[in-house]
């Protein structure tokens, strides 16, 4: 995988390869982090701190890392998890008050899609944070059901029923909170 070969060269600090890294890694990352957050800023800043973990792990000589991108992704997963609990230490919000307004400029069909896309980033919201991990990776990430498992360390049955459940979910809270709008 052309992700190896470059950590390779990384692991020797070599400028170029570093960059090359980030510039290949940053848009896998940086979309599997947007996937679980709709903050683009916050997701461009713990993206950004993918990188730097990185950075700190090569000057401390931990080679250990066989996969790059399951361990930026494993990183980046750990971080947003961290970013929910501090959220969650907080005065809870009503996420309803910051739900994805249209804009007034849109044309029919894209307020018809923030709003079909708020409605799925709600749902997403409910999901546990395993479900998330996993609709994360098999869907924005576009992994196959073995690469998601080699991931989370699990097995690729236990990925399959996490998936499956997380749909399902998702499925009852959108038609429950369609059938209170429509009532």
């Amino acid at each position: 995988m052309i992700f190896d070969d470059l950590f390779e060269q990384a692991k020797k600090l070599d400028p170029q390869a570093l960059g090359s890294l980030h510039d290949q890694l940053y848009p896998v990352i940086f979309k599997y982090v947007s996937y679980r957050l709709q903050d683009d800023q916050l997701c461009e800043d713990i993206t950004s701190e993918v990188f730097m973990r990185m950075i700190d792990a090569l000057h401390n000589k931990d080679h250990r890392i066989k996969d790059i991108r399951a361990w930026a992704i494993g990183v980046a997963s750990n971080l947003i998890n961290d970013h929910f609990r501090q959220k969650y230490r907080r005065i809870d919000e009503n996420l309803e008050d910051h739900a994805d307004l249209p804009d007034n400029h849109s044309t029919e069909g894209s307020v018809d899609h923030s709003l079909t896309m708020g409605e799925i980033r709600w749902a997403v919201t409910r999901l546990t944070r395993d479900q998330q991990h996993v609709l994360a990776l098999r869907f924005s990430q576009e992994l196959s059901l073995e690469e998601t498992a080699a991931i989370i360390g699990k097995s690729v049955n236990a990925v399959k029923v996490l998936q499956f459940r997380a749909l399902a979910a998702m499925r009852r809270q959108l038609d429950e909170r369609w059938k209170k709008i429509n009532e």
